[in-house]
Order: structure tokens, then C-alpha cells, then sequence
């Protein structure tokens, strides 16, 4: 039997504010994501001459981790109660209205207290973008609480993602769970965990466009050519490299090959073999320098991002401000270096030679900005970066 209709009218009301807060806080989030949410001043708070001791800052990983870790329990709760006898509208009630009071804005006060002075744009905008998803998520599931006293049907539960009248309540949880343990993963790994993570994506990814290059190479070679140096090996974790960078420039890891250049190698023209515009020549040039970069990519990651805290720097701090700097360069250069593989495989000299130097020109660039340590004048990654700048130089 159906639950009282007062019962059934407080969820109703409750479910309705629930799902209106999550609308109005994803809003924000989203403004975060696409730079347009302006971040808090907390500039008035160093000119308080209160005698009592500021209490210590809210560290807005930790406020993530703890908000994404109850969004996700909580959100359990529900789920088992739209889909077991008895239904209980006032539990669910409970649960909604401890998500409102805590986790939910919690979650988006976290991406607020992850500025961009402290914590750099970009750990602020990925963790903006992973708690959007869970509150998207959470919103979904709580708009699927049945508003008639009676538990989900079979259909309304147990549907799979991708049918036609949507994905069921378990499956629905189960994306929501998958959510909130990647805000909890990205929390616990910290300012400087989740920097070394992404320039690692940005250095495989650039290592998959060398491959496909040398990969494409490979096929315009002559029968008799000589294959040796297929064996060598690649010591991609020598950041020292720059010293005998001429050798085993042939050998690299092998990543998964990116969806577009896959395409474009599907219909690519290749060198011909008398080459009167000398595009090998200029494929070795770029292979040498390119494996370069890459190198470079693993030196910064070794010598300038895995030295930082797991807390992000204090208040005032230059770090996260260079920061911002050479993340835009590192994130560009492997898309760079994917448009120069276009150019290589539609055999365009004038186009190859621009992108070069755009390329190279950036990868100088970065590796400026990487010369001096985040604190001192110099260390041994600044000799390394040196070598490579006269390194890169060479056509």
C-alpha cells in the first residue's frame, strides 16, 4: 500500500529543491570550466587586525575528497531505497536532505577554493569538470526517485546505459560511483600528482605522433636498406639523453596510435623514391628533434614536477603563476606536432618547414621557462636544458 500522501508530498518538494540546487551549482561549475566564473577575492582577509589566529585554511582537495567519498555513500542509500520493499519516502527525504546541507555544496565550494593562485587553472578547471560530472550524475539519479510510494519497475531499474528510454537506476549509480571515485583519485593524488599525470598524457601522446612519423618512414624504404637500427633500444627515462641523442633514434615506445592519425595513415601518399623535394631529409631533422621533445616532456616530469608538494604552494607563491605558463605550451606541442605529421604525409615541403619551426621554436620556448628551478638559480636540470637548446637548434 501506497505511503500517506503528506509522505509522498515531502519527497516530491524535497526531490524538486534537491534537483534544483544541483542545477543552479552546476551552473557554476561549468563557468569554472569554460573560465568565465571569476574567483573569490580573499585579498581583505591579510587586513584584519583581529587578535585571534586565522583558523587554518580549507584545502579544497581534501574538501572534494571528503564531499565526492559522502555523495557517493549517500547516493547508495537511495539508490536501495527506490528499488526494495518497504518504500520509505521519509528516509529518502533524510538522505536528500543531508546531501543538501553537506556534500552537494561542499563538492562546489571545493572547486571554488581551488583557485588558480594556488593550485594553477589547470587543476582548477579538471577538478571543476570531474565534480560537474558527479553532480550531473547525482541529479539524474535523484530525478529517477519515484514519485507514486512505489519502488522502481524491473524496466526502470535494471536497463542498461545506451536504451531507449534511458539507463536504469543501477546503472545510473554505477556511472555516479565511477564519478565520485575519480574526484577522490584526483584528490589524493595531489597538487603535484595530478601535474605529473597530465604532462604524462601530453608526452605519450606526443610519442604516438613520433611513432606514426617514423612508422610512415619506414615505408618508403628500399628492400636492401639496412634495418639494424629496429633493434635498438629507447631509454626514454634517461633525461640525460641530449648526449647521444643521434643514436637509437629509431626505437621509442609504443603507445596506442591515435584515432586520427590513424585515419591519415590509411590514405597517405609516401616518398618517392627519387625525393626531389627532400622530405626525408627533413622527416630525419624532425624524428632527431622530436624524440628530443619528448625527452624533454620526461626531464620536466623527473626533475621540475614530480620535486613539488602534494599541497599546493602557500598564498603568494610564483609557482602555480609559471605554472600556468608552461602548461599551455606542454598540452600544444603534441597537437603542433600532429598538424606537422599532416604536412609530412601530404608531402607539402613549404608547409613542413613552417610547422618546423613552429614546433621547435615552441619546444625552445618551453624549455626556457623551464631553465631555472622553482627556487635557485640554477641545478642540474638547467644544464640539461641548455644542452638541449643548442640541441634543438640544429637543423
Amino acid at each position: 500500500m501506497p505511503p500517506f500522501k503528506e509522505e509522498l508530498e515531502t519527497l516530491a518538494s524535497v526531490v524538486s529543491s534537491t534537483i534544483a540546487l544541483i542545477t543552479q551549482l552546476e551552473t557554476v561549475v561549468a563557468s569554472v570550466v569554460s573560465q568565465k566564473h571569476p574567483e573569490p577575492d580573499n585579498s581583505s582577509a591579510s587586513d584584519s587586525n583581529d587578535i585571534a589566529p586565522s583558523p587554518a585554511p580549507i584545502e579544497a582537495l581534501s574538501l572534494a575528497h571528503d564531499s565526492a567519498t559522502l555523495i557517493k555513500a549517500h547516493a547508495t542509500k537511495i539508490s536501495l531505497f527506490i528499488i526494495n520493499e518497504p518504500f520509505s519516502p521519509n528516509a529518502i527525504v533524510k538522505v536528500l536532505r543531508d546531501l543538501c546541507a553537506g556534500a552537494i555544496p561542499g563538492l562546489a565550494s571545493a572547486v571554488q577554493l581551488c583557485t588558480a593562485a594556488r593550485y594553477t587553472q589547470t587543476i582548477r578547471r579538471d577538478l571543476a569538470w570531474q565534480s560537474g560530472r558527479v553532480l550531473k550524475e547525482l541529479r539524474e539519479l535523484v530525478a529517477r526517485v519515484p514519485a507514486d510510494g512505489r519502488i522502481l519497475s524491473d524496466a526502470k531499474k535494471n536497463a542498461a546505459a545506451g536504451a531507449k528510454g534511458g539507463k536504469g537506476s543501477i546503472a545510473a549509480t554505477g556511472v555516479l560511483w565511477a564519478a565520485c571515485d575519480d574526484v577522490v583519485a584526483f584528490a589524493t593524488r595531489g597538487f603535484a600528482g595530478n601535474l605529473v599525470q597530465k604532462v604524462e598524457q601530453f608526452r605519450d601522446t606526443l610519442k604516438d605522433v613520433m611513432e606514426e612519423l617514423k612508422e610512415w618512414g619506414e615505408e618508403t624504404r628500399d628492400d636492401d636498406e639496412d634495418e639494424d637500427e629496429d633493434d635498438e633500444d629507447d631509454d626514454e627515462d634517461d633525461d640525460d639523453g641530449v648526449d647521444g641523442i643521434t643514436k637509437n633514434l629509431e626505437s621509442t615506445h609504443v603507445s596506442d596510435t591515435q584515432a586520427m592519425l590513424d585515419d591519415l595513415m590509411n590514405s597517405q601518399q609516401y616518398i618517392p623514391s627519387d625525393d626531389p623535394d627532400r622530405i626525408r631529409e627533413r622527416l630525419e631533422s624532425c624524428l632527431k628533434r622530436l624524440r628530443l621533445t619528448a625527452l624533454l616532456y620526461q626531464a620536466t616530469i623527473k626533475r621540475r614536477l614530480k620535486p613539488l608538494p602534494k599541497l599546493p604552494p602557500t598564498a603568494g607563491s610564483p609557482i602555480p603563476a609559471r605554472l600556468d605558463e608552461i602548461l599551455p605550451l606542454l598540452k600544444n606541442l603534441p597537437e603542433r606536432f600532429g598538424s606537422l605529421a599532416m604536412a609530412f604525409y601530404e608531402l607539402e615541403p613549404s608547409e613542413i618547414d613552417r610547422l618546423m619551426d613552429q614546433c621547435f621554436f615552441e619546444a625552445f620556448a618551453v624549455s626556457e621557462l623551464l631553465v631555472k628551478p622553482w627556487d635557485g638559480p640554477k641545478d642540474e636540470f638547467t644544464d640539461w636544458a641548455l644542452r638541449f637548446q643548442v640541441e634543438i637548434k640544429k637543423g
